[in-house]
């Protein structure tokens, strides 16, 4: 079997890892509790707990406007600040971002056929790589990539969080077709979105497959064409140079 394009970028979220949900409330309280048990002067937990959301959703807001990544880093260290609350040690504060972050990934889980089509695109010499949109730090993400087992199968994982440029952004496409130092027309990018991953990457001159699992619409009834559409990542393996 032969397979036509040399490299293959995925998308993370809702491509490759089933998110489940995201619940910040409950990843925050476990951090509230972590820095209670630190011995800080905390106000109430709903104080706490709005201001962060304040401060961290208007970055989000800004950030789907502008494709400038939301800091969460930031928006933390915003809120110790105003609390007066001095995490000295950089380590401290890491430990506080994986407590919060821990939470978050818990639930999460691989779809059934990631595993199958990555480990078939690597007996074939397909390069691969991730390139994914998230606020979360560098640290975390590559904790969650070795937790889900994922590790051996990409050359490098890209994140909007350090660029920092979000898809649809041109720059963290390109930013990924030069550290595979091919054409782009070698590389396909395989995602879920039409908008931040089919469009992103065509901009780019990135062939596309959309990823449409539970088969929510056609691409021709949307105003963006994918060269390609799939519903599962193991039909990715049977695609060809030509757009279905």
């Amino acid at each position: 079997m032969k397979f036509f394009y040399k490299a293959v970028l995925f998308d993370w979220a809702y491509t490759l890892v089933d998110l489940v949900k995201e619940d910040d409330r409950a990843a925050f309280s476990k951090a509230f509790d972590w820095l209670r048990g630190k011995g800080f002067s905390l106000p109430d937990f709903e104080e706490f707990f709005g201001v962060y959301h304040d401060l961290f959703y208007k970055m989000i807001d800004v950030s789907r406007e502008t494709h400038r990544e939301a800091n969460f880093e930031l928006a933390l260290k915003l809120l110790l600040f105003r609390y007066r609350i001095d995490l000295a040690a950089n380590s401290d504060f890491e430990e506080l971002l994986a407590v919060f972050y821990k939470e978050i990934y818990a639930p999460r889980k691989l779809y059934a056929d990631t595993v199958p089509a990555l480990e078939k695109l690597k007996s074939l010499g397909v390069r691969m790589g991730v390139v994914s949109n998230t606020t979360n730090p560098r640290f975390m993400k590559d904790y969650e990539r070795s937790a889900l087992g994922l590790d051996a199968y990409f050359e490098f994982a890209l994140y909007s969080s350090e660029l920092p440029y979000r898809k649809p952004h041109p720059s963290i496409f390109q930013a990924a077709i030069g550290r595979l130092g091919l054409s782009p027309r070698q590389i396909l990018f395989v995602g879920d979105d039409l908008q931040s991953d089919v469009e992103g990457a065509q901009r780019v001159g990135l062939p596309t497959a959309w990823l449409n699992r539970d088969g929510n619409g056609k691409a021709a009834s949307r105003s963006v064409q994918p060269d390609y559409e799939i519903r599962s990542l193991l039909d990715m393996l049977d695609i060809g140079p030509r757009a279905v």
